[in-house]
């Protein structure tokens, strides 16, 4: 597992339970005791810790590369997935797959950010980092969803829409502001649940949508803590203090009223049990999907404008 500097001292324990492990299988040394001691130990370090991250550290939790990915939850959460690629423009986009599956019994599109989970994969899906295509087949996918009237789910992991000249050079804005009229605009359910990095446009490009959930340590924000800096501080060391003044975290979100719910992730982060926290946004969606149907499509774009024209509105 990847370390986080602030785990330093339960990464330091756990090294030491799993040594004790090893040498349990000698019938001569009692050491039940001693490993169970240690764990409830490793346990409290944990929940200290954890209670109290700054949102610094919540981004490098965000950002943990072990924490599970798109794929896992497609693996997990759907049954018969069928992925589809493709813009019908200009080609496929492999950082914003999706595709058509069952969720729970029921047919749904899902479509999200894979960020990939080691250095070749991680090219290969672009660091999740999606451009125009993608967003171009993320509008076709939602309007697939709409013509045979079942509800889209949305993943959101991505530091960003990638800035690259290629994807500047094919409307990577106009993309972006398509895909975001399209979640407006969709005559269908739509749940989204930020499940690490929710960066700038090319997270709400997916996640303007009925239901919008966080995972308890992910992350939402118009700008990176590190370009933000870079901006401001014209150094990347004021990170620090551009992540506390972004409001990033899900409980100042969701304080603020901009997302509908935090969902819980187990003791020391999504990366510690993985099929834990997939169960909870599992269970997160199902409620959210059930609340919604049987669904009305006035009542649910009328709901959906006023939602976020509201988070417009000046006190």
């Amino acid at each position: 597992m990847s370390n986080l500097d602030f785990e330093k001292p339960v990464l330091e324990l756990e090294a030491k339970i799993a040594e004790l492990r090893n040498t349990s299988s000698d019938a001569r040394l009692n050491i039940a005791e001693e490993i169970s001691r240690m764990e409830e130990k490793a346990d409290r370090l944990l929940k200290q810790i954890y209670s109290k991250l700054t949102p610094q550290q919540k981004v490098q939790v965000a950002r943990h590369q072990e924490r599970p990915h798109f794929s896992d939850y497609i693996d997990h959460l759907i049954e018969d997935f069928t992925p589809l690629a493709g813009d019908r423009l200009f080609g496929e986009d492999l950082a914003l797959p999706g595709g058509i599956g069952r969720f729970k019994g029921q047919s749904v599109v899902i479509l999200g950010h894979e960020k990939g989970k080691d250095t070749e994969s991680r090219v290969k899906h672009n660091f999740g980092m999606a451009r125009p295509e993608g967003y171009r087949k993320a509008q076709r996918l939602m309007q697939m969803a709409e013509h045979f009237q079942i509800p889209v789910i949305t993943l959101v992991d991505t530091a960003g829409a990638y800035p690259g000249v290629g994807a500047e050079e094919r409307g990577q804005a106009e993309a972006i502001a398509k895909s975001i009229e399209t979640c407006l605009r969709v005559k269908t359910p739509l749940v989204s649940v930020i499940i690490g990095e929710g960066g700038s446009g090319g997270a709400i490009a997916i996640a303007a949508a009925d239901h919008v959930y966080m995972l308890e340590h992910s992350i939402y924000s118009v700008i990176s803590p590190e370009g933000c800096a870079s901006i401001l501080w014209r150094s990347g060391s004021y990170a620090g203090d551009a992540a506390a003044a972004l409001k990033l975290t899900a409980q100042d979100l969701y304080a603020l009223g901009l997302v509908d719910g935090i969902i819980s992730e187990p003791l020391g982060g999504a990366h510690r049990k993985t099929t834990e926290a997939i169960e909870s946004v599992g269970k997160q969606i199902e409620k959210a999907l059930q609340k919604m149907t049987p669904w009305d499509t006035e009542t649910i774009i009328a709901r959906r404008h006023e939602k976020y024209l509201e988070m417009g509105r000046a006190a």
